[in-house]
């Protein structure tokens, strides 16, 4: 009876077992986010079998092990036999096979976050300056920024594998992008062309109303326009210059790899005059490199240094030849070190002569952004909104600036809530 029992509870299991596996999971799980550390304190919560890693979460421990326990002085080694170093003290790790436990054992945001923090806690560069190493790296934005700051650093050997994993993030940030944002810009010029072929879908509602409002008969209170007007569908070549200004400086790397990518979708577009400038103390035109290839307008750019924003929008203003279809957008933290009165001075007569100006302290799907709050403050006062803008908002921004809509209301409207 008692077997039927078991059987009737499940394979064999009955449910003090089921009960006793569960936990033992549980504080199998804290024993690996915590480490070696918290054996003994888990080994007491767990009863009287003590706390035992299966093989497969042994191999885990080991990998986390490497990068997060003090116990390990985590000097790694590109090959050989090197132990695991889960907090047994054995110093060396094999880098290819710990590579090969951590991306076989974990999801791939974890992946991420594990071999940025094996360069940035350990100072695990051999994953960049070896070949091999580097091919089995994840590729992800964070490791291109990492790429961009070393690469006067990478041997020649393995600057081609460098490359080509960079050019994997950028195809798929591109593709992530680049039809979104062509649409927007699409529909925004579009809309801003007018044509005599008649078009209910292509009707142009607030103009047709705006010019025929003399023809409003009083008497039977209805509109009679004389004349119809409609949305063009064709594009003109180059009608609005787009200007990329974009801060270089090392807090900035994430937002540089997606405003790079941001530059390259732009000059894809025939309707669009792309310029691309990069800045630090200096002022960078990337402007051809960004249209013939963003891989190498990546590798073009040197993360770190001070900061000049003033010079570079001094720069910039090289290539406004028609305010009122110009759109200016600075990548930046506004950690000005420069002039900044003549920076606040410069951005405000930019605004006032037509030019649509938009200030995104962070282009990231990561956190709020530090940056220069007063500064911010009084550029938004003189008509430039400054807010932090995920690339998912930015096609939708684009558009609602061509179209001549009211920015800082857009941005209010697309920028989270604070919590």
């Amino acid at each position: 009876m008692g077997n039927m029992a078991d059987k009737e509870n499940g394979s064999g299991r009955n449910e003090p077992d089921l009960a006793a596996q569960q936990k033992q999971h549980a504080v199998s799980r804290w024993r690996l986010i915590l480490g070696e550390a918290a054996q003994k304190q888990l080994e007491g919560m767990n009863g009287p079998g003590g706390l035992h890693l299966t093989e497969e979460e042994a191999i885990m421990d080991a990998a986390l092990a490497a990068i997060y326990d003090d116990t390990t002085d985590g000097a790694p080694s590109a090959g050989g036999s090197g132990g695991r170093a889960a907090g047994g003290g054995r110093g060396s790790v094999n880098l290819s096979r710990w590579l090969g436990d951590v991306r076989s054992l974990f999801s791939e945001d974890v992946v991420s976050i594990i071999q940025n923090d094996a360069i940035e806690r350990r100072g695990w560069k051999q994953l960049l300056f070896e070949p091999e190493l580097l091919a089995s790296v994840k590729p992800d934005i964070q490791m291109v920024g990492t790429l961009m700051a070393l690469k006067g650093k990478i041997p020649e050997k393995t600057k081609e594998t460098a490359r080509m994993l960079v050019k994997a993030v950028v195809d798929d940030l591109m593709s992530r992008m680049k039809e979104d944002m062509q649409r927007a810009v699409t529909g925004a010029l579009n809309k801003r062309q007018h044509t005599p072929l008649p078009s209910l879908s292509g009707l142009d509602w607030k103009r047709t109303i705006q010019r025929n409002l003399k023809h409003y008969d009083t008497e039977r209170k209805i509109l009679i326009p004389e004349r119809f007007y409609y949305f063009d569908r064709a594009r003109r070549s180059k009608e609005w210059t787009v200007i990329l200004d974009i801060d270089q400086s090392g807090s900035m790397a994430e937002s540089v790899i997606w405003a790079s990518v941001t530059g390259a979708v732009f000059a894809s577009m025939p309707a669009l005059d792309t310029r691309v400038v990069v800045f630090d103390t200096e002022v960078v035109d990337l402007t051809e490199q960004c249209a013939d290839d963003p891989v190498d307008m990546l590798f073009g750019i040197q993360l770190g240094g001070g900061t000049d924003i003033n010079k570079s929008v001094a720069y910039c203003e090289n290539f406004i030849e028609d305010p009122k279809k110009t759109l200016f957008i600075m990548v930046t933290d506004l950690y000005e070190g420069g002039n900044q009165s003549a920076l606040v001075r410069r951005m405000r007569e930019m605004r006032e002569s037509g030019v649509r100006t938009l200030c995104l302290l962070a282009l990231s799907d990561s956190g709020r952004p530090f940056y220069d709050e007063r500064l911010a403050r009084q550029l938004a006062r003189d008509g430039t909104p400054c807010f932090a803008c995920t690339p998912a908002m930015l096609p939708e921004l684009v558009a609602g600036a061509l179209q001549g809509q009211d920015m800082s209301a857009l941005a209010k409207k697309l920028t989270p809530e604070k919590g």
